[in-house]
């Protein structure tokens, strides 16, 4: 399906939320459906959308993620690293239609690469299985493509964005890292490092790569630079993991960040 196409009498100008002054600011929480309407159901059934969701032991999780994710997605595609936990089979009880593959190795970058490859829908849509990011914002990032863009790409550092869970040496980390990218390709990234995006399936040649680690987001956001994809900013808010302990260490992931910065700007174009 082309980007084109969406629904009989849609109006993107009356149907979607996408300007930063009309989020609704989220007050340091996030916004359930029942709560309000971020976007018009149409959003949802002009395209099919994958969502990717990697695993690694987040049993207690996914009954929050999941009953939070919308309905009306096409494919849920749950990429597991080996979780010694429930898991698997917590997934497989709260969404039976979910499609559920084993990474070929290890870290975030391979899992998301497991999951892009296997997915079928027209949108890819990229979210973590903790709880920090919230699937009933899925519809906000599926306007942003629908309208125009190739890669909605998620920033907790515009209006209606925020987070509750970064620290502050992760947000000077963030800021200074972003700061480079933007200098060394001539871009005006908000957020480097978040794990909230979607994209055209189509662009899957430009958006894969080849790493393991959190630095995936970051290596994404540079090949975005140098291709010719449109990317827009999607305002996203970020909660604290509801469960369990978090395998990002700033320092070291930071230094990972960074050598990946200096890897591609090394790399003949």
């Amino acid at each position: 399906m082309s980007t084109s196409s969406v629904p009989e009498g849609f109006d993107p100008m009356n149907d979607l939320v996408v300007a930063p002054d009309s989020i609704v600011s989220l007050e340091g929480r996030r916004v359930h459906r029942d709560e309000i309407s971020i976007i018009s159901d149409p959003v949802m059934v002009a395209v099919s959308v994958s969502v990717v969701l990697p695993t690694l032991n987040e049993e207690l999780n996914l009954p929050h993620v999941l009953g939070a994710m919308p309905r009306d997605i096409a494919e849920l595609i749950v990429v597991d690293g080996n979780s010694v936990d429930a898991t698997v089979e917590v997934a497989r009880e709260l969404w039976p239609s979910a499609r559920i593959i084993h990474q070929t190795g290890k870290g975030k970058g391979n899992a998301l690469s497991c999951g892009f490859l296997a997915a079928k829908g027209d949108i890819v849509v990229m979210l973590d299985a903790d709880g920090s990011t919230d699937p009933a914002e899925i519809p906000r990032f599926v306007a942003a493509l629908i309208t125009g863009a190739d890669f909605a790409k998620g920033t907790r550092f515009v209006t209606g964005g925020g987070s509750s869970d970064i620290t502050g040496t992760r947000r000077l980390g963030n800021r200074c890292l972003s700061g480079l990218v933007n200098s060394l390709w001539d871009t005006n990234y908000s957020d480097l490092c978040y794990g909230f995006n979607a994209f055209w399936r189509r662009c899957l040649p430009e958006v894969l790569a080849d790493c393991s680690g959190f630095e995936v987001e970051t290596l994404m956001n540079i090949r975005l630079a140098r291709s010719n994809l449109r990317v827009v900013e999607v305002p996203s808010f970020e909660g604290e993991r509801l469960h369990g302990t978090s395998n990002l260490r700033a320092v070291r992931d930071g230094m990972r960040v960074l050598r990946t910065i200096a890897a591609e700007r090394l790399r003949p174009q």
